[in-house]
């Protein structure tokens, strides 16, 4: 008999599983906190079950941390990268950042990615698979027990893209965000989309409750297909009305990540298109100067950095600069990949 995985399991999916073996339904809330919150790797360590209880449980599920291949730590110290190697021998890469009181960790959804971003190392991986819940939260569990740290902040934004695992991901964020779990609140939570018109709209109706940034990095089609080939199914258009969709429904902002490189997408002229095409959205800006991937581009000078944020500072929408972290050890934004997953599994 195949065995049931405790990590990714919800609150009334423990429940359910409790009842099964004949336990009052309470017994699955105590399951829920004991995985979740006391953070146990082995049934034996639950020691509000009876050692018969533990027993039969052990028959039906497994309780087991994500296998950490390899840990790499920036100069500064202030940044972590993961290596895990799953069940089947794919490898995900996850990032732990410190940045004053910030505690946040950056997890993958999928195993490589399918929307080939020029920019971006993990696209040139391609889609293997759909990571589970269970490998989802696994991630954070895993870091989090390692480290010895409580997170503040959590982001979806590693390899691949959240909205095409969508299910997976909204029970991911429904058990992190657990007040008996995990308990990083929905409002710490950032789900980070290359522009997936379909998902942001469902998003925004099933009220996810988490933050939304959208990967927009262009202000015309041409540079944004050329950057973004997602950009041919969702051009810029459809793009900012499901932005604005998400806008008129919800009372928060959302995020645009706008990726710079220099002699691409960094011009005054860009500026100008980007601050007409969002003239009266309610919205923040996220400026992210390149990070190096190969030799193609380089990242932006610092003055044109802030030339283009003073154009865009006329739009009275609060625009900021993200200086990404752990570039030294590939950890840096659009840096996460692994080769070895380029095998077949």
């Amino acid at each position: 008999m195949t065995k049931i995985d405790l990590i990714g399991m919800t609150l009334e999916a423990m429940q359910q599983l409790m009842v099964s073996v004949g336990e009052p339904n309470y017994r699955g809330n105590q399951l829920f906190t004991w995985v979740y919150k006391k953070r146990v790797d082995n049934l034996d360590q639950i020691t509000v079950f009876s050692k018969d209880l533990r027993q039969q449980l052990a028959k039906k599920v497994d309780l087991e941390l994500l296998d950490i291949t390899k840990q790499q730590r920036s100069a500064d110290g202030e940044t972590t990268k993961f290596l895990f190697r799953l069940s089947d021998g794919a490898f995900v890469e996850s990032v732990f950042m410190v940045d004053g009181k910030r505690r946040t960790v950056c997890i993958s959804t999928q195993v490589g990615c399918a929307l080939g971003c020029k920019f971006c190392a993990t696209g040139k991986m391609g889609l293997l698979r759909n990571l589970s819940t269970g490998e989802m939260v696994g991630q954070l569990l895993t870091i989090l027990k390692m480290l010895e740290v409580e997170a503040t902040n959590l982001v979806l934004m590693g390899m691949g893209e959240p909205f095409l695992n969508y299910d997976n991901v909204k029970t991911a964020c429904e058990i992190i965000s657990h007040s008996d779990g995990i308990a990083i609140g929905k409002r710490k939570i950032t789900v980070s989309t290359a522009g997936i018109v379909p998902g942001i709209k469902k998003f925004t109706d099933e009220q996810m409750g988490c933050k939304l940034a959208i990967s927009l990095n262009a202000a015309d089609n041409k540079t944004r297909s050329r950057l973004m080939p997602i950009n041919r199914k969702y051009p810029l258009t459809e793009l900012i009305n499901a932005a604005k969709y998400y806008s008129a429904h919800s009372r928060h902002l959302f995020t645009f990540e706008y990726l710079m490189i220099a002699g691409v997408n960094d011009s005054i002229e860009n500026a100008r298109k980007l601050k007409k095409m969002l003239q009266g959205l309610r919205c923040k800006i996220n400026i992210i100067p390149y990070n190096a991937v190969g030799e193609q581009w380089q990242p932006p000078r610092e003055e044109q950095i802030n030339r283009f944020i003073t154009e865009l500072l006329e739009l009275k929408i609060i625009v900021s600069v993200r200086r990404s972290k752990g570039a030294d050890i590939d950890a840096a934004c659009g840096q996460l990949c692994h080769l070895s997953n380029q095998k077949k599994l």
